[in-house]
């Protein structure tokens, strides 16, 4: 399985991906899950996969020359050439379509579904800056204001933090630390996501990143956030009165009725209804 999380910002774009793929709990392997398309000046574009490690390859490989026409006569549009992001998240739906043309049935004789997620983002000169996760099918969606994040994968570990912690005014650098701390929650509850994973962080209309980083388990940063979001975390526990069930002192009972719902009733003999 995998993990990747990409957030769009007011101040940028953060993306982060793990690369452990497995068949089974003996074949465990790593493989990027990340590609960064830049034509520094003109575009730049990050592609997050997660899904059939074969088919998510074949759609990368066929989204480099990938031509989309609207009409005969056209030249195409390709990734390297469309004037809008969403043009580009077109041309990878497209590429997507293409290989679920040639391999969908096949698959299916085998048993395995076509199943692939993908997240896209980045900026082409002339327009803002825009995310889209986009579904087997080729179809896509946007992130807005309300919904700033996207993930792929083992998403459901990482997912409190960023909704406690990101919003569109969120800076370039707390949101690369939220997503980190997202992954770190993943890797802590979830084997089949692993370390090395790969960082980046674009900042708005610059159209070009040096930003760029693959952390393993020696990186010094994460060592330190992985061992102070524990430790945090634990402290701020603590500090969390226990609940009181002897009618003890306390600012904040447990015991205190529902204003809408009675308590739970118990079954005491095998005549009386459940309802």
């Amino acid at each position: 399985m995998t993990y990747c999380v990409a957030i769009k910002l007011n101040a940028g774009l953060v993306f982060l991906s793990d690369s452990r793929t497995n068949a089974g709990l003996d074949q465990i392997s790593t493989f990027r899950k990340m590609i960064v398309y830049e034509r520094p000046g003109d575009r730049f574009m990050v592609l997050l996969s997660a899904g059939n490690l074969s088919i998510s390859q074949s759609v990368r490989e066929i989204l480099q020359v990938e031509r989309l026409k609207d009409n005969e006569g056209d030249e195409g549009i390709t990734i390297w050439n469309a004037k809008s992001m969403f043009d580009a998240a077109r041309v990878l739906g497209s590429a997507i379509r293409r290989v679920h043309d040639r391999d969908a049935v096949s698959l299916q004789q085998a048993g395995v579904d076509f199943n692939v997620s993908l997240i896209f983002g980045g900026q082409i000169n002339g327009e803002g800056m825009r995310l889209f996760q986009v579904y087997s099918a080729g179809n896509f969606i946007e992130a807005t204001p309300e919904t700033p994040y996207f993930q792929v994968g083992e998403s459901k570990y990482g997912k409190p933090v960023l909704d406690r912690v990101i919003t569109p005014n969120t800076p370039l650098d707390e949101a690369a630390k939220c997503a980190l701390v997202s992954m770190d929650s993943t890797l802590k509850s979830n084997l089949s996501v692993g370390l090395p994973m790969d960082l980046v962080v674009y900042e708005v209309d610059k159209l070009q990143t040096d930003r760029i980083v693959c952390i393993d388990e020696h990186n010094p940063y994460f060592k330190m956030l992985h061992d102070n979001w524990g430790q945090k975390l634990r402290e701020v526990f603590d500090s969390i009165e226990d609940p009181m069930w002897d009618g003890g002192q306390t600012y904040v009972p447990l015991l205190v009725g529902s204003a809408r719902s009675l308590p739970l009733r118990k079954i005491t003999t095998p005549q009386e209804k459940l309802i």
